[in-house]
């Protein structure tokens, strides 16, 4: 991978994302041992210590280990990363990953009634009384996109109401990944987040305090969606595969071509 120099204004965080893109990229592949300090600093242009705080960032996004003597090594970003980085995997080259879109939506659809479940057990009644503003909220909005936002405000409450920071951790991470494609994906969402019934449903499930009727309630409302969002997935990935076989048979015409002139001009 051919390392650029930076600017030395935030430098440490420049090198940083140098680094990462490298290692998300599959430019520096798992194994890879990455350029000594020194080389990195006078392959980028800044200082060592500047190298060495990039690194050390690096590898606490588990992307890398720190051997003393033996340089970085860039770990297998699956085995190792978390989840953070989803945002920057969902999006590849100005373009989303359709194997990273379909996880997320996966996630969504297993998380959600399990979180709900847990949050009938454990809702307070101001919790209760959030949600079913946030509902009113939902039904007064119209735009498509605004009701998406609405929508993770409500899922929001219902993870706070579960009372698991594991749970609000992840729902974190997967709003970073997701809240950036809210725009493309209005139309697929519409029917979920204009189900005003659905979440009222959900609000009243919760309100029984029943894991089980709040977990169908929290299915129910995902699952059109969800079958929406993987059948948009799977053709995202045809056609990146269409497109990768049309440009793959573009490249083996054209040297097949090359290669008749040449044999042409040999005669």
């Amino acid at each position: 991978m051919p390392f650029e120099p930076i600017s030395q204004q935030s430098a440490p965080e420049a090198v940083f994302e140098q680094i990462v893109e490298g290692v998300l990229s599959g430019d520096l592949p798992a194994g890879h041992t990455l350029p000594s300090e020194r080389e990195l600093a006078r392959m980028l242009g800044v200082s060592r210590p500047t190298v060495r705080e990039a690194l050390k960032r690096v590898a606490a996004a588990g992307l890398v280990t720190i051997r003393q003597g033996d340089g970085a090594r860039v770990r297998d970003v699956a085995r190792s990363g978390g989840l953070d980085l989803l945002p920057r995997l969902l999006i590849r080259n100005g373009e989303l990953a359709p194997d990273v879109a379909r996880s997320i939506v996966e996630a969504r659809a297993a998380v959600g009634p399990h979180v709900a479940g847990l949050a009938a057990q454990r809702i307070t009644d101001d919790g209760l009384a959030l949600l079913a503003s946030i509902v009113d909220d939902l039904a007064a909005e119209p735009d498509p996109v605004g009701q998406q936002v609405v929508a993770l405000e409500f899922w929001s409450a219902v993870v706070d109401a579960a009372d698991s920071i594991a749970f609000r951790l992840m729902y974190n991470s997967l709003r970073a990944a997701y809240e950036p494609a809210l725009p493309a994906l209005g139309a697929v969402l519409e029917p979920e987040v204009g189900n005003i019934d659905g979440y009222r449903a959900l609000v009243d499930a919760l309100r029984t305090g029943d894991p089980e009727r709040a977990e169908g309630a929290a299915r129910t409302l995902l699952e059109p969606a969800t079958a929406a969002l993987l059948d948009l997935c799977r053709a995202l990935a045809d056609a990146g595969r269409d497109g990768a076989g049309a440009a793959g048979a573009g490249v083996t015409g054209s040297e097949n071509g090359s290669g008749s002139t040449d044999s042409g001009d040999g005669d």
